[in-house]
């Protein structure tokens, strides 16, 4: 497992980013658009679950079933944002495969969309891949691609690869028509090269495991694994060799305390305990990143790090983010 963006994923147009619930994919997945917007390229970045958690990210009004302006890039770069919506999504559907505008806004003052959405759960995972594949497929009138990279704050890794893998289901049941073509189509973009599925995880036992399992799930369904996203990672302050040692309580006071002489600090016992208990507590969480990383080794995925904000993430943070995922090669900028 590599520390660097691997050069191949640099040919992905189409980024899922996935996680385990409170591990960060929403701040991952924002960090994420902004690097690859870096030096000039044209990012879309889309929510599909509902929660505006884009908008609180960048402190913007509510998003919207349009795509507008987000944030600027280093490099002349731009990121455009898009909440994809189940019943926009549909009439958008209707309008463009079956000419029925008029009558699809008769469905919706009717209520129909939302009972057929209820009565068919999946028929919304189907939509909103629909609407992602038209915006990474969109061109300009010069055939050039409109957006050079599409991010997607995907749902949790719990339900990934059913989302990504519901519109196959959708292909077998139509056997021809549009809905089969479209259906076809998105299946063809989600199992090609142009995606990728970054997994977002902490530094702990739990989040770790599910990541592991959801990795072979992806491979299982023929879905293409990206990078895992390593949140919250704090800088090492304890040499490797001293991390076991100091997690199990073995600190050597007095050889702190020696230190401290040497560098003409005189700290009382209070303040040299509450040190070694510091110390004790910052190599149970090293010790515990340590044992991650060595389980994630074995995927064989490149593994970037996102920093620790202790007060939070804002509109700051997610670029200084950015700006660490570009020094390690995404968007070829390293």
């Amino acid at each position: 497992m590599s520390s660097e963006w691997d050069r191949q994923l640099d040919h992905a147009r189409l980024h899922f980013v996935s996680g385990k619930g409170g591990a960060g994919k929403t701040t991952a997945a924002a960090s994420l658009a902004l690097a690859l917007a870096t030096g000039g390229r044209r990012v879309l970045l889309v929510e599909v679950e509902g929660r505006q958690g884009l908008a609180q990210l960048f402190d913007t009004p509510p998003l919207e079933y349009s795509e507008r302006r987000l944030a600027a890039a280093p490099g002349g770069g731009e990121v455009k944002a898009l909440a994809i919506e189940a019943e926009a999504a549909l009439l958008e559907y209707l309008a463009m495969y079956y000419s029925l505008g008029f009558a699809g806004r008769t469905l919706r003052k009717m209520g129909a969309i939302e009972f057929a959405t209820t009565l068919a759960p999946g028929l919304r995972d189907v939509l909103f891949t629909g609407k992602i594949k038209e915006c990474v497929r969109r061109t300009d009138s010069n055939g050039r691609y409109s957006y050079d990279a599409v991010v997607v704050d995907a749902p949790p890794t719990g339900r990934i690869v059913k989302f990504l893998d519901v519109t196959r289901a959708m292909a077998d049941l139509a056997r021809m028509g549009p809905i089969h073509g479209q259906s076809e189509d998105v299946v063809a973009l989600l199992h090609s090269s142009d995606t990728v599925v970054h997994l977002v995880t902490l530094p702990e036992q739990l989040p770790v495991r599910e990541t592991l399992e959801t990795v072979d799930e992806l491979a299982a369904a023929d879905l293409r694994p990206g990078a895992v996203l390593l949140n919250r990672a704090r800088p090492a302050r304890l040499a490797t060799r001293s991390v076991s040692a100091a997690a199990d309580g073995r600190v050597d006071a007095s050889r702190i305390r020696g230190g401290l002489e040497s560098a003409g600090l005189d700290w009382d016992d209070e303040v040299l305990d509450g040190l070694v208990a510091e110390t004790v507590e910052h190599a149970t969480r090293a010790s515990a990143e340590l044992s991650a990383r060595e389980q994630l080794h074995g995927t064989g995925l490149p593994s970037l790090d996102l920093a620790e904000y202790v007060d939070g993430i804002d509109v700051a943070a997610l670029y200084e983010l950015a700006e660490e995922l570009v020094a390690r090669g995404v968007g070829g900028n390293g």
